[in-house]
């Protein structure tokens, strides 16, 4: 499902799977973001290393390589996102 990707072990992968989250190319149109929101209204209670890990599952990268930069605009998104959307 999701082992192919970097960053997305078991417990991750099975957030992703209760937030309705269920191969790479659902979690790939969807984006970080909304799969972070998904798997919080899911009801799993992720830390923002979850973000992180599938930013950079995404992007290829191991989850300590997303710079400050880029989790600042993660969060600012997310806040967006949970504004516009909640």
């Amino acid at each position: 499902m999701f082992s192919k990707l970097r960053n997305l072990g078991q417990a991750s992968s099975r957030m992703l799977v209760s937030a309705g989250i269920r191969s790479e190319q659902q979690l790939r149109d969807m984006g970080a973001v909304p799969a972070y929101i998904a798997v919080m209204a899911a009801g799993c209670k992720p830390s923002l290393n979850l973000l992180w890990a599938i930013e950079g599952a995404l992007t290829d990268r191991d989850w300590k390589e997303i710079s400050r930069d880029e989790r600042t605009s993660l969060l600012l998104r997310l806040e967006d996102y949970q504004r516009d959307n909640f």
